[in-house]
C-alpha cells in the first residue's frame, strides 16, 4: 500500500528521481503555511527529501524551522499546503519526545494495544508483546506499571510501541531530548542496534547536532522559517559511534558553524 498526499508540482523524472527507484519515503516539493490568505504563516517552503529503504535520516535545524512540522506532514496527521508526500509501505510510525503511554495499562499492555489496532489475533499478542520488549532490552517488564518504569525504560516501551505498528518508516521526533545524558546515550546505542537488526528506514528530528552526527548515515539541515533544505552530509564514519569520537566531533562542527550561519541569516531578516 502507499500513502500519498498530493497538493501540487512534481518532480521531474531524471536518472537521480527515477520513480521506480524504491524509497521508504519521498519529500517531494513540500511547502507548508498556517492561517488564513493574506495573513499566512509560512513554515516549509519546497523541501524535496528521499529516504531509501533502510537509510538513517535526521532532520537538523534551529527551533521552530519547521522539523516537527515536516514530520506531522510524512506522518499524515497534517497535509501539505504543495508538493506530494509518499510512502510506500503504508502509514509510518511515530515516536514522541513524550512517551505517551497510557498509564492505566501495563508496559505490556500498551505494546498489546497496539497489535490490537495493527489487527494481531488476541492469542498471539502476548508472545509479540514479549518479543518486542526483550528486543529493546525489557525483558520481564511485561506486567510493569508506567511509574514503577524510568524516563528511559518508558522510552524504550514508546520504542517497542512503535515497532508494534509493523511500519517500515519510524518517524522519531526527539525521542530522547528530555532524557539525562547518560540515559540519552544509552538509547542512542539501543536505537542504532534495533536499526542494525531491522532494517527499518528511519527519519529522526533533533536540534542536537552531535545525536545527529551519531546515529544518522545523512543529516540534513533545514534553514530558519520558512524551512528550506540548507544543505545535506553524508555520515561516512563506521558504526558504532560514539558521542566522544574524534570524527563525530569534527564533522559536528562543521554542521553546528552551518546551523549558525542559517540562525545569523534568519535574524538579519
Amino acid at each position: 500500500m502507499t500513502t500519498t498526499t498530493t497538493l501540487s508540482k512534481q518532480r521531474p523524472a531524471t536518472a537521480d528521481t527515477d520513480p521506480a527507484v524504491p524509497y521508504a519515503a519521498r519529500i517531494d516539493h513540500v511547502s507548508k503555511s498556517f492561517g488564513r490568505t493574506g495573513a499566512q504563516q509560512h513554515v516549509l517552503d519546497d523541501i524535496s527529501i528521499d529516504v531509501a529503504p533502510g537509510e538513517f535520516v535526521c532532520l537538523l535545524g534551529a527551533s521552530g524551522c519547521g522539523k516537527s512540522t515536516l514530520l506531522n506532514l510524512v506522518a499524515g496527521l497534517d497535509a501539505p499546503s504543495a508538493g506530494a508526500i509518499e510512502t510506500p509501505g503504508g502509514r509510518p510510525a511515530l515516536m514522541f519526545q513524550e512517551h505517551a503511554l497510557f498509564p492505566w495499562l501495563t508496559a505490556g499492555r500498551n505494546i498489546e494495544l497496539a497489535l490490537r489496532l495493527r489487527g494481531v489475533p488476541r492469542a498471539e499478542r502476548r508472545d509479540e508483546a514479549e518479543r518486542l520488549l526483550e528486543l529493546v532490552r525489557l525483558k520481564g517488564a511485561h506486567g510493569k506499571r508506567v511509574h514503577e518504569l524510568s524516563g528511559g525504560m518508558r522510552q524504550r516501551v514508546a520504542m517497542a510501541r512503535a515497532l508494534a505498528q509493523d511500519s517500515q518508516l519510524l518517524l522519531m521526533d526527539e525521542p530522547f531530548a528530555a532524557l539525562d545524558a547518560i540515559t540519552r546515550d544509552v538509547l542512542h546505542d539501543e536505537l542504532t542496534r534495533i536499526w542494525r537488526e531491522t532494517n527499518l528506514s528511519v527519519l529522526f528530528v533533533t536540534h542536537n547536532v552531535r545525536e545527529a552526527v551519531r546515529l544518522a548515515e545523512r543529516v540534513v539541515l533545514l534553514s530558519s522559517r520558512p524551512g528550506k533544505v540548507a544543505r545535506e552530509w553524508r555520515v561516512d564514519i563506521p558504526q558504532p559511534r560514539r558521542i566522544e569520537d574524534a570524527a563525530v566531533a569534527d564533522l559536528s562542527i562543521e554542521i553546528t558553524e552551518q546551523l549558525r550561519g542559517e540562525i545569523r541569516r534568519h535574524g538579519q531578516h
